[in-house]
């Protein structure tokens, strides 16, 4: 190939490159829009958006996630579980097949943490009106030595009428945590006998299928997670 041809060929890349640019943000632009002006009440556009590519590109996105963390796609959280509800009855992720869950991991002898985020779920659920009644609000506990299922009774009964508080063994509960990637530590302060659970602080909504659809941060507003699950919820 002469210098000259050379020239001319580099030439025509880079007027292709430029059109291939153009039409990319054009493309990029109109899905915007689209997705601006139909996205779901309480989506966010960044959502709304990555919904939209992935229609586009034939991809399995997660659901909105209002509020919450969106799933990036690949990572899955929940699996097989065995455990024992507060009645005493052993139970498996198959008994909740089927119905959507709203899922926090801590333990009866949290000072504020874990009362507060459960108290949210609740009054998610509460907000959500007769749709919330199809989502099962599920404590699990990360502190099996002191949560009996007599305990968990107790406890989950101040918060919700329909809440199931699961303990089990230590193994179980690790491979229950496992599943969801939860971490937890026992703890002793100094100048206590007693010890406390630091443990992470997420509320997982899990889909009918069993697999967590999103996750909210601590101190998300029963509001932004009622709006979340709803949109879900009429999606499925």
């Amino acid at each position: 190939m002469s210098p000259r041809q050379a020239a001319a060929y580099l030439r025509r890349m880079i007027r292709t490159v430029r059109i291939a640019s153009v039409l990319l943000v054009l493309l990029l632009g109109g899905v915007w829009a689209v997705a601006w002006f139909g996205r779901a009440p309480g989506e966010s556009v960044a959502d709304a958006f990555l919904r939209r590519i992935a229609a586009l590109t034939g991809s399995d996105m997660p659901a909105p996630s209002t509020g919450g963390i969106q799933l990036a796609q690949g990572v899955a959280l929940g699996g097989p579980f065995t455990l024992v509800d507060q009645t005493g009855r052993a139970v498996t992720e198959r008994d909740f097949s089927g119905r959507p869950m709203l899922v926090y991991f801590g333990f009866t002898y949290c000072p504020d943490v874990c009362p507060t985020e459960l108290g949210t779920i609740a009054a998610a659920l509460d907000a959500m009106g007769p749709l919330g009644e199809r989502v099962t609000p599920v404590f699990i506990t990360i502190d099996p030595e002191r949560d009996t299922p007599a305990a968990m009774a107790d406890y989950v009964s101040r918060f919700h009428p329909r809440m199931v508080g699961l303990t089990g063994s230590a193994e179980q509960i690790a491979q229950a945590a496992r599943a969801y990637r939860v971490y937890y530590a026992k703890v002793r302060p100094r100048d206590s006998t007693d010890y406390l659970m630091d443990h992470s602080s997420f509320i997982y909504f899990v889909g009918p299928d069993g697999r967590v659809r999103s996750l909210f941060r601590p101190e998300t507003t029963p509001e932004a997670i009622a709006a979340a699950i709803t949109s879900q919820l009429r999606a499925l």
